[in-house]
């Protein structure tokens, strides 16, 4: 069994960004990877603007003691132009408003006493006291995001600012999904002896549509190598990815390795991980590759596939720590590791496992973290109740006050 890191490792070697851009809305482009960088065509402010309400002034017109009385010249309001700032005046300006020409400093209102058409300053500023300078945010030129960036709400705002209404950005990842069992059973339909609802499709489902994937779901397959087979050729043929929940152990009724092996290749097959050992990695081949008719395709001549533990709990896992970040990298995203936290164990796991353990826990109102205390792969209530995933080593015994590595749900669903 490979560890891992070694198995994410290998996915993510194998994982170029697809290639296929277009250009989008900007209001449409969230979750979008960006294809090429952002650079603004401005500075952001665009002018010397005010951070207050309050008083333009010139510093040089006030005296030595902090406190003159100005008429006011001119009120200038966020939007509108202002007109040079007149010597030994004042000018009513308020917060986003253009810094009038020859004004050096703000005196925000608080600091001031009005009285009809003049105003007394009772505060002594310094030069540039309370001003925003042109491009203190963002200079012409400047790159503000770049290729490969994933984009959120605040990268959408960042591009408006400099007044982008579209984005060049990568076309979404095609991903073909089917489920193996014939003892699944979709809810709404009557639960047979000996049968389960599909409880993996809804969740991953989810999950890729989560990631901006375009999806094309093929359902429940029979368990039979020709039906596996036939649904893995299909897939093939217009997608970069396919993803299959099942089958992928070594039981007589496990047909999606072998089926795989003669479809295309494994590179990889079971991972020193719990939950979710029975992860498979390789290719499968198209039409083109088979000797029969080539089609017209979004990648290579082969289409990646990735094979999933059938357990709930071991199937949502193996999904965030490696799907989601080979996803990621076929986008054409730059960093795909989630970000990890140091936290304080409020519990105590004596027994110690030989492979990597990824423990459902949550944080608690002290800070530290508590175990769901049942670790099946198939409590699926785990995933729920829990903040995130405990890394733990192999053959490590946790004990209570111990620092471990945390992976919060928050880095790994977004």
């Amino acid at each position: 069994m490979l560890a891992t890191a070694e198995a994410l490792a290998t996915l993510l070697s194998a994982a170029s960004p697809i290639s296929g851009t277009e250009s989008i809305p900007t209001l449409e482009a969230l979750n979008r990877v960006l294809a090429a960088d952002v650079t603004s065509p401005l500075d952001v402010p665009p002018m010397n603007t005010s951070s207050m309400d309050g008083y333009a002034i010139r510093t040089a017109d006030l005296t030595a003691q902090g406190n003159s009385r100005l008429p006011v010249s001119q009120r200038i309001p966020a939007g509108h132009a202002p007109e040079p700032l007149k010597p030994g005046t004042a000018a009513r300006i308020f917060t986003g408003a253009t810094v009038p020409p020859g004004a050096d400093a703000i005196v925000m209102q608080e600091q001031t006493e009005a009285s009809g058409a003049d105003v007394t300053v009772l505060h002594s500023p310094q030069p540039g006291e309370w001003i925003t300078a042109q491009g203190a945010d963002i200079r012409s030129g400047s790159v503000i995001l770049p290729a490969g960036t994933r984009l959120t709400p605040q990268a959408l705002g960042l591009a408006a600012s400099v007044g982008c209404a579209e984005l060049a950005v990568r076309r979404r990842v095609k991903v073909a999904v089917f489920f193996t069992g014939d003892e699944l059973t979709m809810p709404g339909e009557p639960l047979k002896p000996g049968a389960i609802y599909n409880s993996n499709r809804f969740t991953l489902r989810g999950l890729l549509e989560k990631l901006g994937c375009e999806v094309t779901d093929y359902g429940i397959v029979a368990d039979k190598l020709d039906a596996t087979r036939a649904t893995l050729r299909e897939a093939a043929e217009a997608h970069d990815l396919i993803l299959t929940c099942g089958g992928v152990s070594v039981g007589e009724e496990d047909h999606v390795k072998p089926a795989v092996e003669a479809e295309g290749r494994l590179a990889m097959w079971q991972i020193a991980m719990k939950p979710g050992k029975p992860l498979a990695f390789g290719a499968v081949r198209r039409a083109a590759q088979r000797g029969e008719a080539a089609s017209e395709s979004p990648v290579s001549a082969e289409t990646f596939f990735i094979g999933l533990p059938g357990n709930p709990v071991s199937s949502f896992a193996t999904f965030l720590l490696f799907v989601r970040p080979f996803i990621l990298s076929l986008a054409g995203v730059q960093t795909v590791a989630p970000r990890a936290l140091s936290l304080r164990a409020d519990f105590t796991q004596s027994k110690a496992d030989r492979r990597n353990e990824f423990l459902r826990a949550r944080i608690n109102p002290a800070g530290g973290l508590d175990l769901f205390p049942n670790q099946s792969s198939a409590v699926l209530t785990s995933t729920v109740w829990g903040d995130g995933l405990i890394d733990n080593p192999p053959n490590h015994a946790i004990s209570a006050g111990e620092t471990v590595r945390f992976i919060p749900f928050s880095e790994l669903l977004n």
